[in-house]
């Protein structure tokens, strides 16, 4: 049933005009970079790249804050996760960009 909300996603975007294909991006967002996501098995380029910043973004907010069903994992759990995956389920320059992003709020105290 999880698996069904990235095309449900798509479904309700897809009839919306916007500036750039956002139904698709959704479509995409769980799409890996070695073909084992889904829904269609896309694999590296063939996914948009906006889906590929999409899912690290994705990953990271799903670890990082308190759920329901568990505590916050923080974003230490977030970065070894990513980057545990780093060029296998997600493109390795987002990934990069990521853990830069990430290390340079640290630095500067914004997390």
């Amino acid at each position: 049933m999880i698996k069904t909300h990235a095309q449900a996603g798509y479904d309700i975007l897809k009839t919306i005009e916007f500036q750039w294909p956002i139904a698709e991006f959704v479509l995409q967002h769980h799409e890996r970079m070695d073909g084992s996501g889904y829904p269609a098995g896309l694999k590296g380029e063939s996914i948009h790249i906006v889906a590929r910043i999409l899912s690290v973004a994705d990953v990271v907010d799903a670890i990082v804050p308190h759920r329901p069903y568990r505590p916050a994992l923080g974003i230490e759990k977030a970065q070894e996760v990513i980057l545990d995956n780093r060029g296998i389920a997600y493109d390795s320059d987002v990934v990069d960009t990521c853990l830069s992003i990430i290390s340079e709020r640290n630095a500067s105290g914004l997390t």
